[in-house]
């Protein structure tokens, strides 16, 4: 039933878009910029405080962590197009029923990554042939962040409901908070009782219940069809439905990423644990740098999902133009910063010579061109915001897992470098942006022409 009172939040649908799209990305590229500063104090302090070891047993865990839990992320995205699309088109109930199964999908999935975790730990990091030196370290770092998985998955979920409204700034207050207990308890933990690479992962899961607990507490004091209680938390047939609809395929093309950098995870550990804790160093500046394209990726998934909603198909379209050009260019001024500042904002993390040396390779050759990246997100976003959320998906397992496998198992192994391993990046970025904008372009003009209807 459609009904005239909406969920308080931006109006997505009137008005100058420049202007609200900065105020959505903007305080969502904090959050996460925020974020990850207070994760890369975890690299920081095992490397000053610590050991490499450590500090490489904490490195080589993303690709493992970000292959368990992409899945269910992408399902996140689900749950925002979804409720966004459902605010477009003013359906109330629609909107409360699919805020309440996205919170019990939230649990059951952090219930299950929290197994998953303590089961697949070390077996995942012998198959990548982590180094024997670091492999304790990194097993207990992973089987401790596990622990916290249904706290990681209550605030994605909780901030995608927020976002679908337009709210970026209650999520970034959950992780100022967050971030801080964070690098507090990292510094308390490793320099006065010695925990190493499991203290930063304990004080990871703290801050992480904390995150999850406000994020809560922010929509159960919601006013409207957003507002989230325990008694009606029960999972509704037709809007999990569409949910996955859209979140598969998303968490398909984020664990696609994942099995790929897994394998070249394995082919670098092979180098060494210098190269691997460098690369970690590095790794940290690229996620700074990919928060902005992910917070345009975010507007122009929540912006068209309501536009298209209410079948405003001219803003659409430039809602996709100014998430590009905008989020294209401010990735490559920061980008910039660090490669040319590389010398200084690799000894930030490691005294290390060999470890910086191996860090300045990797942005040299990663942050020169990752604003290409942008073509592909926001291509994919402003995909999904229209319904289509397999295409980039499968565009991606192309483009990124078969390419970069091809690539490990075919010139790695011709030339055993440092630097073969870093440059299949743009290349895949390339290959997979250039197929995602003609598919998007393509698709677009036929369902905005009434041509295919969703």
């Amino acid at each position: 039933m459609r009904v005239s009172e909406k969920p308080s939040g931006m109006d997505m649908l009137h008005g100058d878009l420049l202007p609200k799209l900065l105020l959505f990305a903007l305080p969502l590229a904090a959050s996460s910029i925020l974020q990850q500063l207070f994760n890369a104090v975890d690299v920081a302090v095992v490397g000053q405080f610590a050991s490499s070891l450590e500090q490489a047993a904490v490195g080589c865990n993303g690709p493992v962590i970000n292959l368990l839990i992409n899945l269910f992320v992408g399902v996140s995205v689900g749950a925002n197009v979804a409720i966004a699309n459902y605010i477009g088109q003013e359906h109330q109930e629609r909107i409360k029923a699919a805020v309440h199964t996205s919170m019990v999908a939230a649990i059951a999935s952090g219930l299950v990554l929290l197994a998953a975790g303590q089961l697949v730990a070390r077996p995942m990091l012998l198959w990548m042939d982590t180094p024997s030196e670091v492999l304790a370290y990194a097993v207990a770092y992973l089987k401790i962040y596990f622990l916290g998985m249904p706290f990681i998955m209550v605030y994605n979920f909780g901030a995608a409901i927020l976002r679908s409204t337009g709210d970026t700034r209650r999520p970034l207050y959950c992780l100022v908070l967050s971030g801080i207990i964070n690098a507090v308890l990292n510094l308390f933990l490793v320099t006065v009782f010695h925990l190493g690479a499991a203290g930063v992962a304990i004080a990871t899961v703290i801050s992480n219940v904390v995150s999850a607990c406000m994020v809560w507490y922010f929509l159960a004091h919601e006013e409207g069809p957003l507002r989230l209680s325990l008694r009606e938390l029960r999972v509704s047939s037709p809007e999990l439905a569409r949910i996955l609809q859209i979140g598969v395929p998303a968490g398909i093309q984020g664990t696609v990423f994942s099995v790929a950098n897994v394998f070249i995870q394995t082919a670098l550990n092979g180098l060494g644990a210098d190269a691997v804790a460098g690369s970690a160093v590095a790794l940290n500046y690229e996620y700074f740098t990919y928060f902005i394209i992910a917070a345009f990726n975010q507007a122009a998934v929540t912006f068209t999902s309501q536009n298209y909603g209410a079948k405003q198909f001219d803003r659409c379209k430039r809602i996709f133009w100014l998430c590009l050009s905008v989020g294209m260019l401010a990735t490559a001024a920061l980008s910039l910063t660090f490669v040319l500042g590389r010398g200084f904002f690799a000894s930030v993390f490691t005294p290390d010579p060999a470890v910086a040396g191996f860090a300045r390779i990797r942005m040299l050759h990663i942050l020169t061109l990752n604003f290409i990246c942008a073509t592909y997100e926001i291509g994919g976003a402003a995909l999904r915001g229209i319904g289509y959320s397999m295409t980039p998906a499968l565009i991606t397992i192309f483009g990124t897992c078969v390419v970069r496998i091809w690539w490990i198992y075919t010139v790695f192994p011709r030339v055993p470098t440092f630097e073969t391993l870093m440059d299949i990046y743009p290349i895949t970025w390339v290959l997979t942006g250039a197929a995602v904008l003609a598919a998007y372009f393509l698709l677009r003009r036929r369902v905005f022409a009434g041509k295919i209807r969703l």
